[in-house]
């Protein structure tokens, strides 16, 4: 399938897959020690992890198309409208250590083509790299600093004025 967007997020850890592939087992649960909720709308789902579930976050909605426990999850995307493709999360060896690898795979159309690149896509780069780094700390680490870019700030900012 073409795409119009591949957007890949990584991050490499000195643990084993089995450690790191349980983030991806605890999306959306209580003891989600992967998907970033302190800064950004919780991910939730109609039923518990497995094929078929939808939810999604915030203005993003999808269900699992694919879930394999410990190793690969993929959502469809079921909204905003104009988002066709998948995301998800998935465990790769990396030599000693264990790569956590998050991906988007879509085409856009319509509206989408305009509202990905200038508000969802900055958007998305700041929430995976907080997930990212969540997963980091859970897993025992400490990750780098980090700010927001500018652009994600101001989107957010103007999100909560709207939302107010």
């Amino acid at each position: 399938m073409f795409v119009d967007v591949e957007n890949i997020h990584a991050r490499i850890f000195l643990a084993l897959p089995a450690e790191v592939g349980s983030l991806i087992d605890q999306l959306a649960s209580s003891n989600d020690r992967l998907w970033p909720n302190e800064r950004w709308p919780a991910m939730r789902f109609d039923t518990p992890l497995g094929v078929g579930a939808a939810g999604g976050h915030g203005p993003i909605k999808y269900c699992i198309e694919t879930y394999d426990p410990g190793r690969r999850i993929v959502f469809r995307f079921t909204s905003p409208k104009g988002f066709d493709g998948t995301h998800g999360f998935e465990i790769l060896s990396a030599g000693q250590g264990t790569r956590l690898r998050h991906f988007v795979r879509m085409r856009l159309r319509g509206t989408a083509r305009v509202t990905w690149p200038m508000a969802f896509r900055p958007l998305h780069e700041a929430l995976i790299e907080d997930a990212l780094d969540k997963a980091e700390s859970s897993l025992g680490f400490t990750p780098a600093p980090r700010r927001w870019p500018l652009t994600a700030r101001l989107l957010r900012r103007a999100l909560r004025r709207v939302q107010s």
